[in-house]
């Protein structure tokens, strides 16, 4: 499975992400935490039936989810190292990626926490 790594943060790049995460995940129902960012509020974007957003309140990076399985992803595959490229860095942040996707278990273990679990429930 390849992880997508993509080269800007725009509406049109965040609408290739939630396309992609629709396609990888058909059979769920995938609630994604976002922030105020502009991207994830652009009124272009078009939400696959199977996805919906989650908006956190302002200025509140304790709620999120993605600080942690970052935190996650510098422990495991950034601590300690030097990288001799931009493309040796963006390597093993795809190696970092895909791991965190392939262990469900870890992912909920992290982020899975009851207020999204909660929300998962009611959108279903």
């Amino acid at each position: 499975m390849d992880s997508l790594v993509l080269p800007e943060v725009s509406g049109r790049c965040m609408q290739i992400f939630l396309d992609e995460v629709a396609r990888r995940y058909p059979g769920d129902n995938i609630v994604m935490i976002v922030d105020g960012a502009g991207w994830h509020k652009s009124n272009d974007l078009k939400l696959p039936e199977n996805l919906r957003l989650l908006f956190l309140p302002p200025y509140s990076p304790e709620l999120n989810p993605q600080e942690h399985l970052w935190d996650e992803l510098r422990e495991k595959y950034f601590h300690n190292r030097a990288f001799d490229s931009l493309g040796a860095l963006e390597d093993q942040l795809v190696a970092g990626l895909r791991a965190l996707e392939a262990d469900h278990a870890r992912v909920k273990s992290i982020a899975g926490w009851e207020y999204i679990i909660n929300s998962i429930s009611n959108a279903i």
